[in-house]
């Protein structure tokens, strides 16, 4: 754990200032992005993932230093929030102090840390724009509570825009007071509905590590990478009730080399969504419940859509969830894009509705052309080592589109039985090539 350190350099003289803060500088360049580095599969995923055609994924490259490999400058003001006059009372307007210590270490250079000291801080949008001529860690020892007027926010929360090596780091939490507004989500009746503000999202960002902190009760989704980068997010807790309205974990879309580990998802949607033009996403040690599973999709609601490629999900726990490993992708998509190489390896079922389901014909609210024509490829699909217990008598649902069948659809150990009443177990396959081994008669339907 980082300590967090207030600038003290009054006493000091200036070549001595200079010194120290160049020493602590390369130290916290080296825990928070040297440390992120991405850690491969065990060999017998990365071998059954080059079986299935897969392209192995570029290990993580570290944060190239820029502006913070010379010595720091110091900045304009206080980057503790409470020197700035933050009152971590839970009710006093801590936006603006936020912003300010933000402005002060983006335009600062070297590496700058922010401290968010113990303490609930309440705020409005937080937009933490960049470029910034520093990179920047946001150590949060404290909490951040977002207001429950809604007037407070354009679109989302805590947004961070266009910054490239950028750390949060801490044992704090990021709590969206979720409870405050859930009335407000129509999302369930109006499909095309007005979206809450989502608590933290990455945007156009690059080397970006999220370590350690606890995101809660998010009005919309707890997290969101969209547009980015060389992106770790490692040992995070997310927690909100399992019937609150389309609190998302993660999701990530449009993002390149994602890595989720040992993190903890208990949420009213998808612990986990995947999007369109995703590529390279490593998740491993990931726990997920409550929720709607870890999925892929929905893909091909909007024209112009790219493929998702090369994703790799390994070593996870899915409890008492409405689905467990999931594809799905509109009846009547309006994009052609392929949804390809993608292995599940190593996955322990708990009580999980659909453990296993490809739907092709994804249509909520009954917005879809019944009759659509499927232009999204679903194809080199590897579920192996899949073992647990099912709530549904459909263990294996792959219920791909009449036009475009899946492709390269292999089923390798997979044990699981319905934990119901009378233990029976099925499988409803519909338009699937591939193979299985080591499967059970009643779920090798392919």
């Amino acid at each position: 754990m980082v300590s967090s350190t207030r600038r003290t350099t009054s006493s000091l003289s200036a070549t001595t200032a200079a010194a120290i803060a160049a020493a602590a500088a390369a130290l916290m360049v080296s825990v928070a992005f040297a440390t992120a580095q991405y850690t491969p599969a065990a060999p017998g995923a990365a071998a059954a993932g080059a079986a299935a055609g897969a392209t192995p994924a570029a290990p993580y490259t570290p944060a190239t230093p820029g502006a913070a490999g010379a010595a720091p400058s110091v900045p304009a003001g206080p980057l503790d929030i409470a020197q700035l006059g933050a009152k971590g009372d839970g009710t006093s307007d801590s936006t603006a102090f936020v912003l300010q210590a933000w402005k002060n270490a983006c335009n600062a250079t070297g590496t700058q840390k922010i401290v968010i000291p113990p303490g609930n801080y309440l705020t409005g949008a937080l937009n933490l724009k960049g470029p910034c001529t520093s990179s920047i860690i946001l150590r949060l020892d404290g909490n951040l509570l977002g207001t429950g007027d809604l007037n407070a926010y354009k679109t989302n929360w805590i947004e961070v825009e266009h910054v490239d090596n950028f750390a949060i780091n801490g044992h704090g939490i990021i709590d969206g007071q979720g409870p405050l507004v859930w009335t407000h989500n129509q999302c369930n009746k109006n499909y095309n509905c007005k979206i809450l503000p989502n608590s933290l999202v990455i945007d156009f960002s690059t080397n970006v590590t999220v370590r350690g902190i606890t995101l809660k009760n998010s009005k919309f989704f707890h997290l969101n990478i969209y547009e980015s980068k060389n992106v770790v997010i490692d040992k995070v807790t997310i927690t909100s009730p399992g019937d609150s309205p389309n609190t998302d974990g993660i999701h990530v879309g449009d993002s390149t080399n994602i890595t989720i580990s040992s993190t903890t998802i208990a949420a009213g949607d998808d612990c986990i969504s995947i999007g369109p033009g995703t590529k390279m996403v490593r998740v491993n040690g990931v726990r997920c419940g409550p929720g709607h599973g870890i999925s892929v999709g929905s893909l091909g609601r909007y024209k112009d859509e790219k493929d998702v490629e090369d994703i790799t999900v390994t070593n996870c726990t899915i409890k008492g969830t409405t689905n467990g490993l999931r594809i799905k992708s509109y009846e009547d998509s309006k994009s052609q894009l392929r949804a390809t190489k993608f292995l599940y390896d190593g996955i322990t079922m708990d009580n999980v509705s659909y453990p296993i389901i490809i739907d092709q014909k994804y249509c909520p609210n009954n917005i879809c052309s019944a009759s659509g024509t499927s232009k999204v490829a679903v194809t080199d699909i590897v579920f192996k080592n899949i073992v647990g217990t099912s709530a549904t008598p459909e263990a294996v649902t792959l219920n791909c589109a009449n036009n475009l069948p899946c492709q390269g659809i292999q089923l390798h150990n997979v044990d699981l039985k319905y934990a119901g009443q009378g233990n029976t177990t099925l499988s409803v396959c519909k338009n699937v090539a591939g193979k299985s081994s080591n499967v059970a008669k009643e779920l090798a339907c392919v």
